[in-house]
């Protein structure tokens, strides 16, 4: 990953980095990444972008040490979870001042839903308020990643406990949820904002992939966050 540059070099704020969900990969991102512009790139995980062999860490804890690897050496930034990768972002946080802020979009894991049960339960309620055209922007991602791999990555990450990492994160938070998402419930959604003492963006008539059908809110949520921060 590089850093970002514009005319005169560097830019002079946080870098944004964005980390794919379960199963996806960059093209998740691609149209927030295209109104964001060049201060934002994407970091790709084992499981998130990129296939996790047999043996592969996938734990969260693993996850968010990558990303930090990945962060451009010097500088802060700001990290954009959706989804699986919200909890990864979380701890990453939490473990480096470097991260100064954090938006989640569809954040997991909803201490409701962490047996496999659960999960499928939000899944199923959640599908058919999505987009059929998105299957066809999905399917190639899901392919490339690996069915196995991403159930291996979602077995590890069930269990981990997202509001106590938020908790440890200690920095200025957002979090969006679709209207219709049922995997990011909205009173789990409420708890997570309140705990980051902001106020919870709810994304009219979007379910679960919000990057790739609403971009616009998310860059406005990270516009949001960069006046939080000031």
């Amino acid at each position: 990953m590089t850093t970002p540059t514009g005319p005169q070099g560097p830019l002079a704020g946080p870098a944004v980095v964005l980390v794919p969900g379960l199963g996806l990969d960059q093209r998740s991102w691609a149209q927030v990444r295209r109104i964001l512009g060049p201060s934002a790139s994407v970091v790709t995980l084992p499981s998130m972008g990129r296939r996790g062999p047999r043996g592969t860490d996938l734990h969260v804890e693993a996850q968010a040490a990558r990303v930090l690897d990945a962060l451009p050496a010097t500088g802060e930034a700001v990290l954009v979870g959706h989804s699986a990768s919200a909890p990864v972002v979380v701890e990453a946080a939490a473990r480096s001042p470097r991260v100064v802020g954090l938006v989640l979009v569809g954040p997991v894991t909803d201490p409701g839903a962490r047996t496999w049960p659960g999960i499928l339960r939000q899944w199923a309620g959640t599908v058919v308020h999505e987009r059929v055209w998105e299957t066809l922007a999905l399917t190639p991602q899901y392919r490339a990643t690996g069915l196995s791999s991403m159930l291996r990555g979602m077995n590890r990450i069930r269990f981990y406990r997202t509001e106590v990492g938020l908790a440890a994160a200690s920095v200025p938070t957002l979090v969006v949820r679709g209207e219709n998402d049922r995997i990011a419930p909205g009173p789990w959604c409420e708890r997570l904002a309140a705990a980051a003492g902001t106020p919870l963006t709810t994304v009219p008539g979007a379910a679960h992939m919000v990057p790739l059908t609403h971009p616009a809110a998310v860059v406005a949520a990270v516009r949001r966050l960069e006046a939080l921060r000031r």
